[in-house]
């Protein structure tokens, strides 16, 4: 019987749209981070960029 209340539930679970907004958001927090990423190591190679100019 516990199996079948758990399957129950997985059931609704996948059904419930709010799952395709939950999914929707963690799309756009990958999309985000990895923005986040190229623009921290765009920052990392400005400020090495910055140092090697100034010994020449």
């Amino acid at each position: 019987m516990k199996n079948l209340s758990l399957l129950m539930l997985a059931l609704v679970v996948m059904t419930m749209s709010s799952c395709a907004v939950i999914g929707g958001i963690f799309k756009a927090g990958a999309v985000v981070g990895v923005i986040a990423v190229v623009i921290v190591i765009a920052i990392i190679i400005w400020i090495i960029s910055l140092f090697r100019g100034g010994k020449s």
